[in-house]
C-alpha cells in the first residue's frame, strides 16, 4: 500500500497541477492583500481628513464604520436579507467597540482568516476540483488504466491508495494556502497578530445575536480553528471530486461538473431558501467559518452541527459509491 501510495503522489507532482495552484494563489493572495492595504490606508486618510488631522485610533474607525452600517440599515430599499447581515455586523462591532477589541487593523493573522472565509464556498473547493477531478478519469482517457490493473493488486487497494494520496495532497494545500496566505499579506502589513485576542462563539437566537455562549481566544488558535474547518471541507470536497472522476472516463468533464455543482449549488443557496431540500445539498454546507462569526444564516434550521454531519454523510456516501463503481466498472478500453 506504501508504494501505491507512493506511486499516485508521484503521478500528482509530474503532472505539475500544484504549481499551477501555488501560482493561482500567490497571484490572489497578494491582490487582495493590496487591496485590503489599499483600502485600509484610504480609510485612514479619509478619517484624518473629516476629524481635521486627529491622529488614528482603531476605536475611531470603529466607530465611524458603525456610523456608516447604521445609515445603511435605515436605508428602506436594501433586501431584506442584506439588512439583518447589516444589523449582526453592527452588534458584533459594538461588542467589540464595549469589550475592547480591535477588529479593524489588519495583520496577518486576521488575512490569512479571511482569505479562508471568503474562499471557502467556491474558490478554494476548485482548487481541490483541480487537483483531484483527473485522479481517475485520466488513466481511462490515457488507456493507462489497462497496465495500472495488470500488478496482482484488487481493485479497492489502487483506489484506496489514489484516496490516500489524494487527502495527503489536499491536507498539503490546506498548509501552503496557511502558509502563504500569512507570508504574503505580512509583507504588506508589517504586523502578525497571532497573539490579539479574539471573541467567537457568536449565535443567532430569535434573530438577535447572542454573545452569551461567546470565548476569547488568541488569533493563533483561531486560525488553527478556522483552518481545521477548511481541511474538512476540502476533504469533503475531495471526495466527492473522486466519485465524479470514477464515474466520468474524461478529466475535462469531471472538472465542469464538479464547477457547475459548486457555482450551480450557490444559486440554489440564494433563490431557493425557501425549499427544504437545499439545504441537504453539500454546497450549501460549505462554508461552516459562518457558524463561528454568527452570520446570518440564509436557511433556516442549520448549524454548525447540522452542515458537519451533512458533508459527512455526502463524502462517505461518495466513497461507499466510488469503490462499488470501480470495483464493478468496464475497463475494456
Amino acid at each position: 500500500m506504501i508504494s501505491l501510495v507512493q506511486n499516485e503522489i508521484t503521478k500528482i507532482l509530474l503532472k505539475k497541477k500544484m504549481i499551477l495552484i501555488v501560482l493561482l494563489l500567490l497571484i490572489f493572495i497578494s491582490l487582495l492583500a493590496y487591496g485590503q492595504k489599499y483600502s485600509y490606508d484610504q480609510n485612514i486618510q479619509k478619517f484624518e481628513a473629516e476629524s481635521g488631522g486627529a491622529e488614528y485610533d482603531w476605536r475611531s474607525l470603529t466607530t465611524q464604520r458603525l456610523d456608516d452600517l447604521e445609515e445603511r440599515s435605515t436605508n428602506e430599499f436594501i433586501p431584506k436579507e442584506v439588512r439583518l447581515s447589516v444589523d449582526r455586523e453592527i452588534q458584533q462591532l459594538t461588542y467589540f467597540i464595549e469589550n475592547d477589541i480591535n477588529p479593524i487593523t489588519p495583520t496577518a493573522s486576521k488575512f490569512n482568516v479571511q482569505f479562508v472565509e471568503q474562499g471557502i464556498i467556491l474558490f478554494i473547493p476548485l482548487l481541490v476540483v483541480i487537483l483531484a477531478a483527473d485522479l481517475v478519469s485520466s488513466e481511462f482517457s490515457n488507456k493507462t488504466i489497462k497496465i495500472l490493473l495488470t500488478r496482482a493488486v484488487p481493485r479497492w487497494k489502487i483506489l484506496l491508495s489514489k484516496y490516500i494520496a489524494l487527502i495527503m495532497m489536499t491536507t498539503l494545500l490546506v498548509f501552503i494556502i496557511g502558509v502563504l496566505s500569512t507570508l504574503i499579506s505580512y509583507l504588506f502589513f508589517q504586523q502578525w497578530g497571532f497573539s490579539e485576542p479574539i471573541v467567537t462563539g457568536f449565535s443567532l437566537v430569535n434573530g438577535e445575536l447572542n454573545a452569551n455562549s461567546t470565548i476569547l481566544i488568541s488569533r493563533f488558535q483561531y486560525t488553527l480553528l478556522i483552518y481545521s474547518l477548511l481541511w474538512f471541507v476540502s476533504t469533503v470536497v475531495a471526495s466527492i471530486t473522486l466519485l465524479i472522476s470514477v464515474v466520468v472516463d474524461n478529466s475535462s468533464s469531471a472538472i465542469g461538473i464538479l464547477m457547475a455543482s459548486l457555482i450551480g449549488g450557490q444559486f440554489l443557496q440564494f433563490f431557493l431558501s425557501e425549499w427544504e431540500l437545499v439545504k441537504y445539498f453539500f454546497v450549501t454546507n460549505l462554508d461552516l467559518t459562518r457558524y463561528l462569526t454568527g452570520s446570518y444564516q440564509l436557511i433556516e434550521g442549520m448549524s454548525l452541527n447540522f452542515s458537519v454531519l451533512i458533508l459527512s454523510a455526502w463524502a462517505l456516501l461518495s466513497l461507499i459509491i466510488s469503490f462499488i463503481v470501480f470495483n464493478h466498472k468496464d475497463v475494456l478500453v
